[in-house]
């Protein structure tokens, strides 16, 4: 089931953004071949066990890379295959023998898709780094942060994925149409300093019209006193987002600010500072509960700040089945939605080289080969 049933992807086993492309595409109904290290040593996804959520829905082999027979064994992968995807650093897929070069001479139709945080050329390709370095380095992380203070982004979301994976991603399929309408594979270099810089082009957008200068707070999307979260007088916290005049004028009006002389004229920039202080200081006088009840569903755009467990629970998020339990372990559902071709629950997160036996079958190797290479 799914929009993507049908299409094979071969996925060297890797950290962070590569995996979380593979379950995106394994998702919406793709094979996916996750090829990781044979003999139980790190460096993959799978040091999360059955944690593993990157993972769920694909099938798993494990092969000793080192060893010429397993690399043989990847390239016969790839000959049946529509798409590769890789996470590692510049130059390690070539010494393994298995860069794009020596991939499309044996499948001139294959969508290469390689992920790295630096990109595949450039000063800093061969440099390490994790997400944060990627988006400090962008533009990215500059305003995810309030003035004065240190920038903090979400872990992982801004870089890895967002500028990362849901890139990669969107360049594979892309890179597939193409190859289905020229016959003709090529290489996709999805770079999470590209991508995350990419994102930045709506506030760009917003700093070329003078609405969002490069000072931190003192933009419309990160100044006024209306939009931010709030602690509660329990330590909860809620978020406001009235960006717009009839919103924020509802929010003030609801909150019995709408006659107070200091919430007139709220687009006044030289007023945010005060205001902001006098909002958190309302906020925090009754619990995260009295602020839902009197603001949730309203056009005042406000929302509780839930952890993903009270999120599960939501009323609107249970409505539509945004998270479950599946093998015990709290995950997000496929995303997003097809009218024709939906999505079908999320598989399992496959033990390592669980499907070993059946997908060298599948690529053609002998009995005796698959029982050198997979140790049965």
């Amino acid at each position: 089931m799914g929009a993507l049933s049908g299409l094979r992807v071969v996925e060297i086993a890797g950290l962070g953004p590569a995996p979380f492309c593979g379950m995106l595409l394994a998702d919406m109904g793709a094979d996916v071949v996750l090829v990781e290290r044979a003999g139980g040593r790190g460096g993959d996804t799978l040091s999360l066990g059955r944690n593993a959520i990157v993972n769920r829905g694909k099938r798993s082999v494990a092969l000793d890379l080192k060893d010429p027979a397993a690399v043989d064994a990847v390239l016969r992968l790839v000959d049946g295959a529509d798409a590769l995807i890789e996470g590692m650093r510049p130059g390690v897929m070539e010494r393994l023998g298995l860069g794009p070069d020596a991939c499309l001479a044996r499948n001139p139709r294959l969508v290469y898709g390689r992920m790295t945080g630096w990109g595949q050329d450039g000063p800093l390709a061969q440099a390490a780094g994790h997400d944060i370095n990627y988006i400090a380095l962008s533009g990215a992380l500059w305003f995810s942060g309030t003035p004065g203070e240190p920038p903090m982004a979400p872990p992982t979301l801004v870089g890895d994925l967002g500028g990362g994976a849901l890139y990669l991603a969107m360049g594979v399929l892309a890179a597939l149409l193409s190859a289905r309408q020229t016959g003709v594979g090529q290489v996709i270099d999805a770079a999470i300093v590209d991508g995350s810089a990419n994102l930045m082009n709506l506030l760009l957008s917003a700093h070329a019209a003078g609405q969002q200068p490069f000072e931190r707070g003192r933009g419309l999307l990160d100044g006024p006193h209306w939009y931010g979260s709030y602690a509660c007088a329990d330590g909860l916290f809620v978020s406001v987002g009235a960006l717009e005049p009839q919103f924020n004028a509802l929010l003030f009006e609801t909150l019995g600010l709408a006659d107070d002389p200091d919430f007139r004229n709220a687009y006044d920039a030289r007023r945010w500072p005060r205001l902001r202080t006098r909002l958190a200081a309302l906020l925090a006088t009754q619990p995260r509960a009295h602020w839902v009840a009197l603001l949730e569903g309203s056009d005042a755009c406000f929302a509780p700040v839930l952890a993903p467990d009270e999120a599960m629970a939501h009323p609107h998020l249970a409505a539509r089945g945004v998270y479950a339990r599946h093998d015990g372990v709290l995950q997000a559902a496929p995303a997003p939605r097809f009218s024709a071709t939906p999505s079908a629950t999320p598989g399992g997160v496959p033990a390592r080289g669980e499907h070993g036996a059946q997908i060298l079958h599948e690529a053609g190797l002998d009995a005796d080969a698959i029982s050198r290479l997979t140790g049965s």
